[in-house]
């Protein structure tokens, strides 16, 4: 292939978004159930095993804006996934953690991710699933890096 064709299909990152937006929406469908969305799993992770963060804290941990986890944080509080308490250390700022009916869906939330993984997986050998794992790793290093 020149310098001047593009071919998209023969390019990783075509398949990596298409790959995202398809795990999200399938992801999105199967927790809906619960109340749950796929969009919210970096803060139902930082705060499974009850953790307290700021918003600041869990918009850095999820990797997005801080307007971003204001939204999403109104609406799982909305939803009585997660509570606000004053920060102790700071008067302007709330400590979030996770509301008993949270935890209580975890479980459930855990089972469909695991599923959705057995699914999105199948056909491979559990080599092949490592080798993948491991490739993915690396390629996010380097996407990681190239945030920098």
């Amino acid at each position: 292939m020149s310098n001047n064709e593009w071919d998209p299909l023969s390019q990783p990152g075509h398949y990596f978004s298409r790959i995202a937006r398809g795990l999200s929406r399938v992801g999105d469908a199967r927790l809906r159930d619960l109340g749950l969305a796929t969009a919210q799993l970096p803060i139902l992770t930082a705060l499974k095993d009850g953790a307290q963060l700021s918003q600041k804290q869990l918009a850095h941990w999820a990797k997005v804006e801080q307007p971003t986890m204001a939204q999403m944080l109104s609406r799982m509080e909305r939803d009585g996934l997660i509570r606000r308490t004053p920060d102790p250390n700071d008067r302007r700022s709330s400590l979030i953690s996770l509301t008993k009916t949270a935890l209580e869906r975890l479980p459930a939330g855990r089972a469909v991710l695991r599923q959705g993984n057995a699914d999105m997986t199948k056909g491979l050998t559990s080599d092949e699933i490592n080798t993948l794992v491991t490739l993915l790793r690396r390629v996010l290093v380097n996407i990681e890096a190239m945030e920098q």
